[in-house]
């Protein structure tokens, strides 16, 4: 029997013909929709009936859309974070659901690492002066024995600390699980609460999940006890930050500037305040996006997808 696979990640769908043969071997039929960045829950609940799998990037599967997708046996997530997925929904439906973790560490961290040196240096800004005819001479800051925040020491903060390490900064971290990783320990990285990086941090990179819980993790309270012209990174999820708040702590100039990948909207929209301040780089939330890793994900998300359409029997609900 063939199965029906809707495809919604857009690196996917970018290199979808590499694996025709494989979609082919096993009788499934992909269905590629029209996105941007992602399909809305309207849009999902509209067409969510007619499949028995989803390799899902960052759409809205809501309870909602979950409780149209009557033959849907398995959902995959291409990359690590389900935050979009009601996955007690999907429990209570029976619908399997799937992610791809561990594969962005390197990649997502080369980012950090290249928004800390351009924030450090205000490379951005030179290269629009001098295109715009100036010929400016901006002072920016050494990263030697500046402070290095991280928040979140899963696979990507280690990373990013060992990347930290590498220029001679100083480390300081915080997760909400404990810190059991020796690599943390042998770099120096000091464990500390949300308010102690705050306060300590020079630079500070988001690299934890999005949970219920932590929405808004910066707001203006937080914001308000960085220390005075720090940098911030995200290329973690948008919703951490209250962006409103975060407007305000640039043009107070307790954030010197800030590297954002994502954003609480996606993608982000013209009337954003954000957009007026040439202290920000921006992301199209494309920090994990190299050929390498896409591949590496693509290959793990059809296997998964594979396997699990190929048992027998329709879902568990």
């Amino acid at each position: 029997m063939r199965s029906r696979v809707l495809v919604t990640c857009p690196q996917l769908q970018c290199t979808i013909d590499r694996y025709e043969k494989v979609f082919a071997e096993h009788q499934i039929d992909v269905e590629l929709p029209n996105l941007v960045q992602a399909l809305s829950e309207d849009e999902l609940v509209e067409i969510i009936g007619e499949f028995d799998g989803v390799i899902a990037g960052d759409d809205a599967f809501s309870a909602a859309v979950l409780e149209r997708a009557e033959k849907l046996k398995v959902l995959v997530k291409w990359g690590v974070g389900v935050d979009v997925i009601d996955l007690e929904a999907a429990r209570r439906l029976g619908i399997h659901v799937f992610n791809t973790p561990g594969v962005f560490a390197e990649e997502v961290a080369d980012v950090v690492l290249g928004y800390m040196i351009l924030l450090a240096r205000q490379l951005h800004r030179l290269d629009r002066d001098v295109r715009a005819g100036g010929w400016p001479k901006i002072s920016g800051v050494s990263l030697q024995q500046k402070t290095l925040g991280i928040i979140g020491l899963g696979s990507i903060g280690r990373v990013v600390a060992q990347r930290g390490a590498a220029l001679g900064m100083r480390l300081i971290g915080c997760d909400v699980a404990p810190i059991l990783d020796p690599v943390l320990n042998e770099l120096g990285l000091q464990v500390a609460t949300l308010d102690e990086v705050l306060g300590a941090a020079d630079f500070l990179s988001l690299n934890c999940n999005l949970t219920t819980s932590n929405r808004h993790l910066l707001g203006k309270r937080e914001f308000e006890r960085m220390k005075p012209g720090m940098f911030l990174i995200n290329t973690a999820r948008g919703r951490l930050i209250d962006e409103a708040a975060l407007a305000d702590a640039l043009g107070v100039g307790t954030v010197a500037g800030a590297a954002l990948d994502v954003f609480e909207e996606e993608p982000l929209p013209a009337e954003s305040p954000l957009r007026g301040f040439q202290s920000c780089i921006f992301g199209s939330h494309n920090a994990s996006n190299t050929a390498e890793a896409v591949a590496r994900v693509n290959a793990t998300a059809i296997e998964i997808l594979v396997r699990e359409l190929a048992k027998p029997g329709d879902r568990d609900a």
